[in-house]
């Protein structure tokens, strides 16, 4: 007999993608999962994604309230079950005392990237309730993951980078970034437009699905993108195949710079005083006020190489334009030194600057194989300063920003208060890195834990983020969990992180509750997109939503008013007000609706007022900076530069990076017997010229053993190098240049 059979639309939320997806239930099971066509990010569906019926109904799932029973020195945390009530109120009375006698920020949390969990479906309430709580300590891995693309970026931009325009660009450059294993909406999108004429460039140590049907495939040398940045930039510039007229009005290329103090030159400083900076003009052969907060008046004028001696009001000062000295950095990286340094021939290297001078509309972007790295920064700067010369930022066919529609957002910034800002840990030594925002990486966290410098923290409220397997130094990591205080874990699953917990919390898969989305990113349709994904199942056993438990807490530790006392609901309709919808006409829109914006390009030259003045860029000059006074300020380089990796040796002949695997995020789906039959070990890829040598075989389990910390991209990051051996499936694969070996990763 044929029981009750549903289908609903909604999105999947296993990682950046959010396919759009159509979920079939069964007598209320979830038995099928296929793409939505009419979702603008239901093109396709993933592995992952389709195997959502075996994650929802896994008999490994956590399914009530536990209670650690033993010490922590014990083996065998003795888990108790306990009700809600009991559990919610231990939580809270604790975290409370906690923060009464030591300070908010005495107590961290840990949050499960919602670029790869379904934790996503709660971020920003999260986030919320950790700033109005008072802790500036959250431990994201945005150093190894997001960091470059969303903050380092702005260094060059003022903004993160902005999603590629596939469609309409001559050019897509992939850097260190395969969309078929991460993204999967990207990927389909970049298919297609490279179906109809698209060219496709990919820099990647190893021939990823995207680098299958790529016109340029650079196998770089993991740890030398930059230098490759650099040399694309030097041929662009030599050949003056670069976009000059963006580079002299929307970029501080043609601002002077002091020769004695690396800072630029202000109007101020001239005899004659005025407002903002100050510009050789090439034509009157003298220097000229420029007020960036104005459009340029005749940038043609403006001086972009040479130096000059300029007089102020207190004395002769030799000055060169930004351009100059970004000019300067990248002709450093010839392309016979490029190629000596990435292992990449110079003739591809020529190649593709070539593609780039030719190409009318450029668009790119770069993920893990940039982040993943010591010089994750600088490489970031490197590509942004690079992607500057082709002028295609916000055009048609670039890296076009489209805003989300207008709401009410749940967590600004402006909720932190500046006293607990300065707090967070690592800010000290990292003042424009991740602490500025409140994400503070895992060895400071253990720092603090282990002696109390600069100040103990003692819990950590954890909401899916395992930390003990996602950041280095695993054992180090646990034996200070098990030192804090209290500790508190919200997940589907026991994992190595739980084990620690006083509190383990279950929380619904994403299945099992509805859950809000303003925009999903791909592009300016998809930004469009408002949808109200619904419960698809009944939540298994007593779990319950992050969210539900974060309001839950909030109103336990005195900030209901700020959490609407708890009603989920209200806060929802509280977000839709500005777009003048409701939750319960969402429930009626099952698929989403449509809240359009305008389409515009090139904003940053939008006029803001009748005096000449334009939007310009998030950046302390207001343009697009290949110069950066803010870093130099802080002891940085002002333009980009490349940092060498380890060398190899006769001892480690081989750099080890790794690939986003296409079965599981990080330390996740482990356990679901679909996926892990496609890939039951961990392999390790190595060029068949390489193998034999070093009596590897395509079949064979192998012995590996590598130094980690010295290798760019590898898969430990400690600060001293140490020896370790794993257990791999090694492969012979032509899909890795000959010193290069490549293991799979979350």
């Amino acid at each position: 007999m044929v029981g009750k059979v549903q289908e609903k639309h909604g999105y999947c939320t296993l990682c950046k993608s959010r396919c759009g997806a159509v979920f079939t239930i069964e007598d209320g099971r979830l038995t099928g999962v296929r793409p939505d066509p009419a979702h603008p990010t239901g093109a396709a569906m993933c592995p992952k994604g389709r195997s959502a019926p075996e994650l929802a109904h896994s008999t490994a799932r956590l399914t009530t309230p536990l209670r650690r029973t033993r010490p922590k020195s014990d083996p065998d945390p003795g888990w108790e079950a306990i009700s809600w009530a009991e559990a919610m109120d231990e939580i809270a009375s604790k975290t409370a005392a906690i923060a009464a006698e030591s300070g908010p920020e005495a107590v961290a949390f840990g949050v499960a990237t919602p670029s790869g969990t379904s934790v996503s479906d709660a971020t920003e309430w999260i986030e919320r309730f950790v700033r109005l709580f008072g802790s500036p300590n959250t431990v994201y891995s945005a150093e190894i993951c997001n960091w470059h693309k969303d903050v380092a970026h702005a260094f060059t931009f003022g903004s993160p980078i902005p999603p590629p325009d596939y469609a309409h660009t001559d050019l897509a450059l992939l850097w260190g970034f395969n969309p078929a294993k991460t993204w999967l909406a990207q990927s389909a999108a970049a298919s297609a437009a490279h179906a109809n004429g698209m060219k496709l460039a990919v820099v990647d140590p190893r021939r990823s699905t995207s680098a299958l049907s790529a016109d340029h495939w650079l196998r770089v040398r993991p740890g030398t993108d930059a230098a490759l940045a650099l040399g694309l930039a030097h041929l662009l510039i030599e050949t003056g195949g670069y976009d000059s007229a963006f580079v002299r009005a929307w970029t501080n290329a043609p601002l002077l710079v002091r020769a004695d103090t690396g800072r630029f030159l202000r109007a101020g400083e001239l005899p004659g005083g005025g407002q903002g900076f100050v510009v050789m003009d090439e034509t009157a052969g003298r220097p000229e006020a420029y007020d960036t907060a104005r459009a340029a008046v005749a940038p043609e004028r403006f001086a972009l190489r040479g130096t000059f001696g300029v007089d102020t009001a207190t004395g002769p000062v030799e000055c060169a334009p930004a351009f100059e000295r970004y000019a300067r950095a990248c002709a450093e990286w010839t392309p016979d030194r490029v190629a000596a340094t990435t292992w990449i021939p110079e003739r591809e290297i020529r190649a593709l600057a070539a593609e780039l001078a030719a190409a009318d509309v450029v668009t790119y972007y770069g993920w893990t194989g940039v982040g993943q790295s010591a010089n994750a920064t600088q490489t970031e700067r490197a590509l942004a300063t690079l992607y500057a010369l082709t002028g295609s930022y916000d055009s048609r066919g670039g890296n076009h920003v489209a805003p989300p529609p207008p709401y009410h957002p749940a967590a600004p910034f402006s909720l932190v208060d500046p006293v607990q800002r300065a707090k967070a840990l690592g800010l000290d030594k990292y003042p424009l890195g991740p602490p500025a925002s409140g994400y503070i990486n895992a060895g400071d966290l253990c720092t603090a834990i282990e002696t109390g410098s600069p100040y103990p923290v003692r819990a950590l409220i954890g909401f899916g983020s395992n930390l003990v397997v996602a950041q280095p130094g695993s054992d180090r990591t646990a034996a200070a969990l098990r030192r804090l205080d209290f500790q508190v874990h919200l997940d589907l699953f026991h994992n190595p992180t739980s084990a620690s917990a006083d509190i383990v919390l279950p929380v619904n898969s994403a299945y099992e509750h509805e859950a809000l989305r303003f925009g999903f990113e791909i592009s300016h349709r998809a930004q469009e997109h408002v949808q109200l994904r619904p419960r698809m199942i009944e939540p298994q056993g007593d779990s319950r939503s992050d969210t539900e438990i974060v309001f839950d807490l909030a109103c336990r530790l005195g900030l209901g008013a700020q959490f609407f006392d708890g009603d989920v609901e209200a806060a929802w309709n509280w977000q839709l007000a500005p777009l003048g919808l409701t939750v319960a006409g969402l429930r009626e829109q099952q698929g989403g609706v449509r809240a359009p914006r305008e389409l515009a390009y090139r904003k940053y030259a939008e006029p803001t007022g009748g005096d000449g003045a334009v939007r310009g860029f998030g950046t302390p000059t207001g343009r697009v900076e290949l110069y950066s006074e803010r870093l130099l300020e802080h002891g940085y380089p002002p333009v980009p530069e490349h940092v060498a990796p380890a060398p190899v040796d006769e001892a480690f002949p081989l750099v080890l990076t790794c690939a986003k695997h296409g079965y599981f995020v990080h330390s996740q789906q482990r356990s679901l017997t679909s996926l892990r039959r496609r890939a039951p070990d961990p392999s390790v890829d190595i060029h068949p010229r390489a193998a034999p040598a070093r009596g590897w075989t395509s079949t064979d389990g192998s012995r590996a053993r590598r130094r980690s910390g010295v290798r760019e991209r590898c898969w430990l990051w400690t600060k001293q190098p140490c020896l370790a051996q794993v257990r791999t499936r090694g492969q012979a694969s032509s899909t890795c240049a000959g010193a290069t070996c490549s293991g799979t990763g979350g």
